[in-house]
């Protein structure tokens, strides 16, 4: 039988009263690697788990803090991002519900390596990192499940890296407007959840140059754009934007 986790600081403040969801099983937003375990193993998960909701702008994990818990949404949105040189962030990717949180410093330095920030309310399950090492020792298909889920993760932190570095600004910002359509939203409709200033942390430019480049998408007819609301009219045009930088 493994031991309870030792949570961090912020997580036992904000939490209150009993766990809303029943069970990993019950949760209709669970890890899909969590289907690989056995009825015992599953129980482990759940002896060693806690919920915790924030409000937007809220920090779930801090970057450099004691990394000793895995994390997931149940509900709701936040970002992951760097925090760079004087005070220069990068918005690394939106995290969604279903999806595992957790950073090379688990098995590195045991400290996060990156911070993650509610955009919406968010409700949180945080789970034990001694828990993930025991099903990886124990469980050949879980273990399999995990290295998967780092690898696509590490390609597609690859891809944009190369992309940010290679692509012009109007590529970079139309790359953005495409990964909200398609990975977040699945619409080419949607209320754009991040700031000028934020977008302009994900794309690498100033929120001057964000403004300015949504002006001429909107004036060429590529999107509409009406506060936070942003629609994609042309999306073979904003396509071709992306790839050719």
């Amino acid at each position: 039988m493994l031991f309870n986790a030792t949570f961090e600081p912020l997580i036992l403040s904000i939490m209150s009263g009993k766990n809303l969801i029943e069970s990993c099983a019950s949760c209709t937003e669970r890890w899909k690697n969590f289907r690989t375990l056995t009825k015992s193993e599953l129980q482990h998960v759940n002896e060693n788990w806690y919920e915790a909701t924030f409000k937007p702008g809220e920090i779930l994990l801090k970057q450099g803090s004691p990394a000793s818990n895995a994390l997931f949404l149940a509900s709701g949105m936040a970002k992951t991002y760097i925090e760079g040189i004087n005070g220069k962030n990068f918005i690394m990717s939106i995290a969604m519900p279903g999806r595992l949180i957790m950073g090379p410093g688990a098995y590195v330095n045991s400290r996060h390596t990156y911070s993650v920030a509610a955009i919406t309310n968010v409700q949180a399950c945080f789970i034990s990192f001694e828990v993930f090492r025991h099903l990886v020792r124990v469980n050949g298909a879980f273990a399999e499940g995990m290295l998967e889920d780092i690898s696509v993760k590490s390609m597609r932190s690859h891809t944009r890296m190369v992309n940010l570095a290679q692509k012009k600004m109007p590529g970079r910002l139309a790359e953005a407007l495409l990964y909200f359509a398609d990975d977040i939203f699945k619409s080419d409709e949607y209320e754009m959840i991040l700031s000028r200033q934020e977008l302009g942390e994900m794309t690498n430019m100033a929120k001057e140059s964000v403004g300015r480049i949504l002006k001429e998408l909107e004036e060429s007819g590529v999107i509409y754009s009406d506060a936070s609301k942003i629609k994609i009219l042309d999306k073979d045009k904003l396509i071709v934007i992306s790839n050719r930088g």
